[in-house]
């Protein structure tokens, strides 16, 4: 069991014995998070943020560094590691009362083992200048609704979908520390701004990272992800949507093979994971709607459906769906370039094939022939490939394996068949 301590003020003296981590969230040394470096921006909401949100953010902080700072190579499966989180918390009796789904939620999201366990706090000083501020701003910023907005094409398409219709979102990004990442970020919000006519203040792009983080699987990051969104949108005290665009054969998360069982497969949006963290939020009385308008979309319809068609095809080009874009950096490319062939790569690649017949992206490796890897990758597609048109009828228990759907099962039974149709498109054209 890793024991990690979580500390929010610098008084607080808690301990416990055999304990791998003591964090102290405030100490730059440890942990590098811009949230609060610009006040005056979270300021122009209604209200400061609700003390459950601000506890769903800092534990998001704490999974996301246990995640980091673990090996995965180190345990006996060389996979399936334990944690347990003591966490300080501003609403102590919720907590408690939510702690079973919280780990439950947690576990199922990373491919690990989480326990929590909660002791009462108060607001520190950081927290009570940013209240202060709240308080005395006069602004009163109230979007309709909140989109992630991660610099890729299905966030891209959403925005681009919710913008056609109604020009009030506010958009949540964030960042690591490489390439790849930032720069299609920013030209996706200079693409938008410009072509809707938003101002700055409907942007938000954020960094949070452990100093020192060695495990590259991070499943984590999502939630991470998500409680900068969710935090900022509990500053509005009102029922508020969130947005959360990816397309439904990704988000099934269902394995071409069991060689992408590992650190390419994501549970960002399952419907599973989904439905848990909707329901803790619904628990905690954080007043958030969780919505992917794509859940029953294929990436390949995505483009096709797009409120506006030649404004996306016009900027495709311009987005990022690599799983590891700052891969450029390590083979000296002069800026971040899709590897061409992960799984995200492969999906977009067969999408944009579909709904255009060709792909003018950047991609590294387009033949699946540079380096062993992109050589298994490949195998590893085709495998899957086979296995899908062997026991096509067998979907409804293929759309089972990364996690229980116990609703609308013959829609997503029907979405995984024509997602993987669109990868038969493209990887049939290639021998491995």
């Amino acid at each position: 069991m890793n024991q990690i301590i979580c500390k929010l003020n610098d008084e607080d003296n808690f301990t416990v014995q055999d304990c791998l981590f003591n964090i102290n969230l405030n100490d730059k040394k440890q942990y590098h998070w811009t949230f609060y470096q610009t006040v005056r921006r979270l300021s122009q909401f209604p209200t400061f943020f609700s003390a459950e949100a601000l506890d769903l953010f800092y534990i998001s902080l704490m999974v996301y560094y246990a995640d980091r700072k673990v090996l995965r190579k180190d345990t006996f499966d060389s996979w399936t590691r334990s944690f347990k989180i003591y966490m300080p918390v501003l609403e102590l009796d919720k907590w408690n009362n939510q702690k079973e789904l919280l780990e439950q939620m947690v576990s199922f999201l990373s491919g690990d083992l989480w326990e929590f366990e909660f002791r009462k706090r108060e607001l520190n000083n950081k927290e009570l200048r940013v209240k202060k501020w709240a308080q005395k701003s006069k602004k009163n910023y109230k979007p309709i609704a909140f989109c992630m907005l991660s610099g890729g094409l299905d966030s891209f398409i959403g925005a681009i979908d919710l913008l056609s219709k109604e020009k009030d979102i506010a958009f949540i990004g964030h960042y690591g520390g490489g390439k790849g990442v930032i720069e299609y970020q920013n030209n996706v919000k200079t693409i938008l701004s410009e072509k809707f006519s938003l101002a700055d203040k409907q942007f938000f792009n954020f960094h949070a990272a452990p100093v020192g983080g060695i495990e590259d699987s991070t499943r984590t990051r999502s939630f991470m992800f998500f409680t900068h969104a969710i935090i900022l949108a509990s500053a509005l005290n009102e029922q508020t949507k969130l947005y959360i665009p990816e397309n439904g054969l990704i988000s099934l998360n269902i394995p071409l093979t069991n060689t992408r069982l590992g650190t390419s497969s994501t549970r960002t949006t399952h419907p599973y994971y989904m439905g848990l963290l909707q329901t803790l939020l619904n628990n905690l009385e954080i007043k958030v709607e969780l919505e992917n308008p794509y859940q029953f979309k294929t990436k390949g319809e995505m483009i096709i459906e797009c409120n506006d068609s030649a404004f996306l095809k016009e900027n495709i080009t311009k987005t990022m769906s690599c799983s590891h874009p700052d891969q450029a950096r390590y083979d000296k490319a002069k800026a971040p370039i899709h590897c061409g062939t992960c799984l995200p790569c492969v999906i977009r690649r067969a999408a944009i094939e579909k709904a255009y017949g060709n792909d003018t992206s950047s991609y590294k490796n387009v033949n699946f022939n540079l380096g062993n890897n992109a050589l298994i990758d490949l195998r590893s597609y085709k495998i899957g490939i086979l296995d899908f048109k062997n026991s096509s009828s067998k979907a409804i228990f293929r759309i089972q394996e990364s996690g229980p759907i116990s609703y609308k099962q013959n829609e997503f039974e029907k979405l995984y068949v024509r997602g993987m149709n669109e990868l038969v498109q493209l990887l049939d054209k290639y021998d491995g």
